[in-house]
Formats: C-alpha cells, structure tokens, sequence
C-alpha cells in the first residue's frame, strides 16, 4: 500500500510539472514557431513587479484527491475506512488544486513601453531580464502574443 501512495504523489507531481507553461519573453510555443511576427522599436517607459498567477487545471486538484483518498482509506476500518476515504478524497482535491496554483505562479513584470510611433503600451511576462526605464526595446507580437526583447 505505501509504494502505491509514492507512486501515485510522484505521478502527480510529474503531471503537475508537465503541465507548467512559460510566460517568458524568451520561449516560444510550438504554434508560434515559424510564424510572421511585428516588430515594433520603443523604449521603456515603466517597469513594475507583478505576479503571474498559477495554472487553475484539474490536474493537481484529481491528483490531490487520488492521494487523500487512498491515506483516508488507511484510516480505521470498514465502514469508517469508507468515510475516512471520502474526507481524505474532498481535502486531498482541496489541497491538489492550491498546491498546483502555488507551485505554477512565477514572478513576473510588467513593461511599459512608449512606441516610436507614440502609442504606449504594456505587456507582462515572466521577469527572467531586467529593463530598465529608458532603455531601447524591440516589441514583438503575433500568433497570439507580444513579448519584449532587448
């Protein structure tokens, strides 16, 4: 019984992983590749620490009750086994989907940036470069995002 509870957190924390996404000025997902993107030149007008919020998926939240389910089911016997199962079910979905929020939030910024052609704009992403206020910037956007870039 304990090698299936192992077996069943380390597929959950494997799926959770798998299922975290980037919000990187640097990654590109498979649907953006090979894709026509605009480039703008700016320059940054603010910078701004915010925080990207995690995945809300029902992974974690499936995983968590797998979990809570089978430590429940440990507890007592018969008919208690039954009930403890079902409480461990609830409280291990609970848990499942706040563990995966917290472990898929990032730190990210967001990028003012005053187009050359006067429009201002901001985009957020994850906070993997500094900019700085002033410095010269290239905006991309297209197949369904904008990114900056130095």
């Amino acid at each position: 019984m304990n090698m299936l509870k192992l077996l069943t957190l380390l597929t959950t924390v494997v799926l959770l992983t798998a299922c975290a996404t980037s919000n990187s000025g640097s990654v590109y997902s498979r649907e953006q590749a090979r894709q026509t993107h605009q480039v703008q030149l700016g320059v940054i007008a603010g910078v701004r620490p915010v925080t990207i919020e995690g995945t809300k998926s029902p992974i974690g939240a499936i995983g968590g009750a797998a979990i809570g389910g089978i430590a429940g089911s440990s507890i007592g016997g018969g008919r208690g086994s039954d009930i403890m199962a079902v409480l461990g079910g609830i409280g291990g979905w609970i848990m499942g989907a706040s563990i995966e929020e917290a472990v898929t939030q990032e730190n990210g910024v967001e990028l003012t940036v005053k187009l050359d052609n006067g429009t201002m704009i901001a985009v957020v992403q994850e906070a993997e470069e500094a900019f700085a206020v002033g410095e010269r910037v290239q905006v991309l956007t297209g197949a369904g995002a904008t990114r900056v870039r130095h």
